[in-house]
């Protein structure tokens, strides 16, 4: 959930209204967000620097950081939040937002070239005329660009945006992508030409830049838009050139957004063009791009399209648990910036979503406003109508019961993560190669450590061993835990096992301790020992496991079928798992015995 610091005094200029700290809280709440934190830009430094020296010289400006929905991309900068406000508290109705073209008919042209198929194929652009910043409001639209792109817009990776002082470029604007080497300019904030190869390595240490090198870096040809006059508007998703930079004098910006994802470029692009369309003498309008694209298509841009659907009242009614009037659930959804309208029957209502509303794809969305406008605090609690029992799961409820007795055997219970490396359960434990192991893959790991889901419990308590070399001898250690096997006769290609392992590390192996403990929770299960080897009870059969000592090793077979193993582990698995004493140890399916 993304938070955003707004001046307090400047919220409150905005709302045309002061408030306490309580007030606003209870207006946040009311509307669906929450006030995180009351600080100022000193002690927000402090806090995270932990050194007052620094934050020297810092605003004493009161900053209220206002927690927002992951969706609500409309509320990411003070302009929306007081927008919102003022529509919830009817001070204002819902603005009606258009795109026009220019007085003498002339549309603006970006041309996408072929070659930006390769790395960035997407980009839709916006005219905003005759704006007005102020430094507040200057500072409003570089951070709102800021929270988009770690918001939406995935740290840059699947939308970039560039804006630009329209009165120093000229039209028609050219997309293309080019090779790092042929691509040269004055990037923002530099005196110095360099060459997109260049800029990689300058950016390299930035604090700000450096993480977003990495989206095109490594291809052979990098985005890059330019004017009728060659002059570089930006490289994307890295910079903006800076003879184009934006400023308070600016009064007429070009936003453009380079993209992967289409959906999300338009999303984004008219986010910022609803919220600083206000600015514009002409107030909530903007001005159209046509995209042309390689194969003759075009389009125009912005779209800040209104679309409708029609929810039913009782629907409404039945799923918030309210009993309100159809009149008071139209005036409700108007309060959330969703101008709605009753229809004729009167059992329905037409609900209009407007641009700024991106997160609303379903009419659940639209009875979730309603409720949230209906303030949650006011429902009526009810019991339900129908009781259900909960039960514990049987295979929970007799891992529990396993627990206490396999503690009292004097092992420690540890908890390993589900996830671990393709090396944790294949090399280290003698099996020469990944494939031949039953292992659902992770598809994006972000670390080397959680690679697979794990198909044995044995090396999560083999590290949890090595971690804990230091302490005194024997290492008694044991988990109850599932297992992750790939499965294709299940519906989802996978399936959970519950299984039971225990580790007892000394100076020696010490197999008869792992044995004693099976023969223990055997007993417990009143399972026998099958002395003629049946089908009924459970016995030990010799076998060969890559983990476990030559000779040392055997299935633990139940009721004619193999749940597990128990033996000695092969000392090389134990290197490779950094552990110098022998261990043995016992790995069972308990899956059987519900």
């Amino acid at each position: 959930m993304p938070t955003i610091g707004i001046k307090r005094d400047l919220l409150f200029q905005a709302l045309g209204k002061t408030y306490t700290d309580d007030e606003f809280q209870k207006v946040c709440f009311e509307f669906g967000l929450e006030l995180d934190e009351v600080t100022t830009e000193k002690q927000m430094l402090t806090k995270e620097q932990g050194d007052s020296q620094l934050s020297a010289g810092l605003s004493e400006d009161v900053i209220y950081r206002v927690d927002i929905p992951a969706n609500r991309y409309d509320l990411l900068c003070l302009e929306g939040l007081v927008l919102g406000l003022k529509i919830f508290q009817g001070i204002i109705p819902p603005p009606q937002y258009k795109v026009i073209k220019p007085t003498d008919g002339s549309v603006e042209k970006l041309v996408v070239k072929p070659d930006t198929e390769k790395i960035r194929p997407f980009v839709v652009a916006a005219i905003l005329r005759n704006l007005s910043f102020t430094q507040d409001s200057y500072n409003s639209f570089i951070d709102l660009q800021d929270k988009l792109h770690q918001n939406i817009c995935r740290k840059r990776s699947l939308v970039a945006i560039g804006t630009h002082d329209y009165d120093t470029i000229k039209g028609p604007f050219i997309y293309d992508a080019k090779p790092p080497s042929d691509i040269k300019f004055v990037p923002l904030n530099q005196t110095k030409e360099f060459t997109a190869a260049d800029l990689m390595t300058l950016y390299s240490t930035h604090a700000q830049l450096k993480q977003y090198l990495s989206i095109i870096k490594d291809s052979p040809v990098y985005p890059v838009i330019f004017d009728s006059n060659g002059v570089v508007l930006s490289l994307p998703p890295i910079i903006n050139g800076n003879h184009s930079k934006i400023t308070l004098e600016t009064k007429n910006v070009f936003i453009e957004c380079t993209a992967t994802d289409l959906t999300k470029a338009k999303i984004v692009l008219d986010t910022i063009v609803c919220m600083f369309s206000e600015y514009c003498s002409e107030k909530y309008t903007s001005e159209y791009v046509e995209v042309v694209y390689p194969n003759g298509t075009t389009e125009m841009c912005p779209e800040l399209g209104y679309r409708t659907e029609v929810i039913s009242v009782h629907r409404a009614n039945k799923l918030i648990g309210i009993s309100e009037s159809s009149t008071n659930i139209t005036n409700l959804l108007s309060k959330m910036c969703l101008k709605s309208e009753l229809q004729s029957d009167s059992k329905n209502i037409k609900v209009t979503v407007p641009p700024t509303r991106h997160d609303v794809i379903h009419a659940c969305d639209i009875y979730e406003d309603v409720a949230i406008a209906y303030g949650y605090n006011n429902i009526t609690r009810t019991l339900p109508n129908t009781n259900t029992i909960g039960e514990q799961l049987p295979i929970n409820k007799l891992s529990d019961l396993l627990r206490y007795p396999i503690a009292e055997a004097g092992f420690t219970e540890a908890l390993t993560f589900a996830l671990c490396s393709r090396d944790d359960i294949s090399t280290k434990l003698g099996i020469d190669s990944i494939d031949k192991v039953p292992a659902v893959h992770i598809s994006n790991p972000k670390t080397l450590e959680f690679q697979v889901c794990r198909t044995t419990l044995l090396p999560g308590i083999l590290k949890t061993i090595a971690a804990n070399k230091k302490m005194p001898l024997p290492l008694k250690i044991f988990e109850v835990a599932d297992v992750v096997l790939k499965d294709a006769q299940t519906e989802v290609g996978a399936r959970n096992e519950r299984r039971i392992c225990a580790v007892n590390c000394n100076k020696n192996a010490g197999f008869e301790v792992v044995h004693g403990l099976l023969d223990r929770i055997m007993l417990l299960l009143e399972v026998p020992w099958s002395q003629a080897r049946s089908n009924i009870g459970y016995y030990l059969a010799a076998t060969n496991d890559p983990a476990y000592f030559p000779g040392r090793c055997a299935e633990i077979i139940y009721n004619g079928s193999p749940i597990g193993k128990i033996g000695v582990l092969h000392p090389d698995v134990l290197s490779k798992f950094e552990l110098t004493n022998p261990c043995s140890a016992v790995e069972f399916s308990i899956d059987a015995f519900v």
